[in-house]
């Protein structure tokens, strides 16, 4: 089976009068069709760059290298005409602040039938126009047709985030990147938002990248899951493995900070200590090794590749010591 979406060894180097940025080094990503994989990771580690690198939204500053393939199609160094055709048809994104990708002077209705039909300009507007209805009442607008007459600033935060989502399937994609779907929203809509979601994978088989630093968002959604720090993907595996057999100390230390309903006398939660490591000055070898506890003398020198280790891919050289994390997503 064909690979909906591959990234192989994308690095994005930002020119800056401090220095050149590595924001992200040799990351791969595989997408399979139907799949929904999780990246997760601290702000800064890179995970919403990669996507944005692999759907030509960057500056024309950052210097992007590697391959990007839809559907075994390389998608870096398309023409702008070309790939605009890709983008927001075969593959559409769900921005992390819907009222900042909004338009606040156009109504909602206006907007998704300006995506359709800049993709499908044979339809004409009255049928982008019930076209936009359906996919209002899709996402779980109430009175559809009324509300597409309606403002962004008529909607709140949640219904602002199912008008993205609407937007995002307008022309029936094969790949949905949604960048923290889930921000900012209280937990009854965040279920929502997630339930949305699923049901728009299950009946459309649109395969989805699901963003998040949310790790409880990623285990109830996600099939697979890769772990990002400092611009390179430092485990992978399936969620239930990830979760219950995580071997690199990062993602051990991003699940030991989750709290559960079973840890009510366990004291304080477990933090990372320090913080992310400056993108500008990378420190040498292992990027995590500051803030490890296993680290060693070694850490400070090679920098470690992902390997299979167990039922995860791992990039830590002594992963092989770490026993189950015992977490269920």
């Amino acid at each position: 089976m064909t690979a909906v979406l591959d990234i192989k060894d994308l690095v994005v180097t930002f020119p800056t009068l401090e220095g050149r940025v590595q924001a992200v080094r040799g990351v791969n990503l595989t997408l399979e069709p139907g799949q929904i994989r999780g990246v997760v990771g601290e702000s800064g580690s890179g995970k919403t760059v990669t996507m944005l690198a692999a759907l030509g939204l960057l500056p024309s500053s950052a210097e992007v290298t590697g391959s990007v393939k839809y559907k075994g199609r390389e998608l870096l160094g398309l023409p702008p005409s070309d790939l605009r055709k890709v983008r927001g048809s075969r593959i559409a994104m769900i921005f992390q602040d819907p009222r900042t990708s909004l338009n606040p002077v156009h109504t909602i209705g206006h907007q998704i039938v300006e995506g359709i039909r800049i993709h499908h300009p044979e339809v004409h507007r009255k049928q982008a126009l019930k076209r936009a209805v359906e996919l209002l009442a899709l996402v779980g607008i109430p009175q559809p047709d009324k509300r597409a007459r309606d403002y962004p600033h008529q909607f709140s935060g949640g219904m602002c985030q199912r008008v993205m989502v609407a937007m995002a399937v307008a022309n029936d994609p094969d790949v949905l990147v949604a960048d923290e779907p889930t921000t900012a929203l209280d937990v009854t809509i965040q279920a929502q938002i997630l339930d949305l979601l699923r049901d728009i994978r299950r009946e459309k088989g649109v395969a989805i990248v699901l963003i998040s630093h949310d790790l409880g968002v990623v285990a109830g959604l996600a099939d697979e899951v890769s772990v990002m720090y400092a611009g390179r993907v430092v485990e992978r595996g399936t969620v239930d493995d990830v979760y219950a057999q995580a071997r690199h100390p990062y993602t051990r230390g991003l699940l030991s900070s989750v709290p559960r309903l079973t840890d009510a006398d366990r004291g304080p939660l477990t933090s990372i200590g320090g913080g992310a490591p400056s993108l500008l000055a990378l420190p040498k070898g292992c990027a995590f090794h500051p803030r490890c506890s296993h680290e060693r003398p070694n850490c400070r020198i090679d920098d470690p590749r992902l390997r299979r280790v167990g039922l995860v891919e791992a990039a830590c050289h002594y992963a092989e010591e770490m026993g189950p994390v015992g977490v269920q997503p």
